[in-house]
């Protein structure tokens, strides 16, 4: 599933395209908001079967290699580690995943030279000959495997992430987020599997996106003057914009979202700018906000709910 921070991002990149463009309309961005956000679990999906499509070639590869002219020993007698993954076996017959595949239509088929050339890659790893040789079978080493293959094999194969790209141009910066659903998946694997939802509590975490998008772009004009008024010494188009925006979504956070503390809102937006912004970012963005915080909770302007959500969090 995917968590907080995530949601934040998707969040800050659609909004960041509705402020750039002249009359863009808001319910329209919101919609392909959460479009973008459902194509991700396309996209785990389609890794989940890209497991179940390697573990076919395997056994179409163990198949052809017994009916050669002049099959060797180990050709007649393969090693069946890989194909008799317990997690693996249970992941191709799963029904949910079936159920899935066929919902949103997806299939390798038309790419399934790639995933030969991936098992075939695969194969050549240290990765995958250490777990064939292993003399200690286990299905926690089988479960262990598979979450290696999908963060050090697969998540950073070159060709593969192009091709995601090329399904999706937004995949690019969704498989980060896909790839660890699949490997939360994989962990949680005791005998059955259960696919991982897209998100924790679905009700809820729309809730927290669509008031986010909405309150951002409604109290636009006022949350740029509040961050003008502490940037005296700054003309606020020499800030980044990036800077900007992530403000700007910090305070319809601080004033909107009721259940989230102060201090965990803040945070999250200063580590978002040190992979969005400017090296600088964190500091500038932390300063600003700490100077407004004050000055909202002075006149009681944040309302925060719940128990540990009061006054100091």
């Amino acid at each position: 599933m995917l968590n907080r921070r995530y949601l934040r991002i998707k969040t800050m990149q659609s909004l960041y395209s509705f402020f750039q463009q002249e009359n863009a309309d808001a319910i329209s961005h919101e919609k392909d908001l959460f479009k973008s956000l459902d194509k991700i679990y396309d996209l785990y999906v389609y890794i989940l079967v890209l497991f179940t499509d390697m573990h076919h070639v395997a056994l179409l590869v163990s198949e052809e290699n017994k009916n050669k002219r002049l099959p060797t020993k180990e050709d007649l007698e393969p090693n069946l580690r890989f194909i008799e993954n317990s997690l693996l076996v249970r992941l191709t017959n799963n029904d949910d995943l079936k159920k899935e595949v066929l919902n949103r239509k997806i299939s390798w088929q038309s790419d399934f030279d790639l995933v030969r050339k991936l098992y075939a890659e695969l194969k050549q790893t240290d990765l995958y000959k250490d777990y064939m040789s292993s003399t200690t079978p286990s299905a926690k080493e089988d479960k262990q495997f598979l979450i290696s293959v999908a963060t050090e094999f697969l998540y950073q194969h070159d060709l593969l992430n192009h091709l995601f790209e090329e399904k999706n141009l937004h995949w690019a910066d969704d498989t980060f987020g896909a790839f660890s659903m699949v490997a939360r998946t994989f962990e949680n694997f005791s005998g059955t599997i259960q696919l991982t939802s897209l998100y924790k509590d679905k009700e809820d975490d729309q809730q927290f996106i669509s008031t986010l998008f909405r309150k951002t772009i409604a109290g636009n004009k006022e949350y740029e003057k509040l961050i003008d008024e502490k940037t005296k010494n700054w003309e606020l188009e020499r800030i980044a914009s990036m800077d900007v925006l992530l403000m700007k979504m910090a305070l319809a956070e601080f004033l909107n979202a009721s259940n989230v503390p102060v201090k965990v809102s803040l945070n999250e937006y200063i580590d978002i700018s040190k992979e969005y912004s400017t090296p600088n970012s964190k500091t500038f963005i932390n300063g600003v906000l700490d100077k407004i915080i004050a000055d909202l909770k002075r006149d009681n302007k944040i309302q925060k709910t719940g128990r540990g959500l009061m006054e100091g969090n």
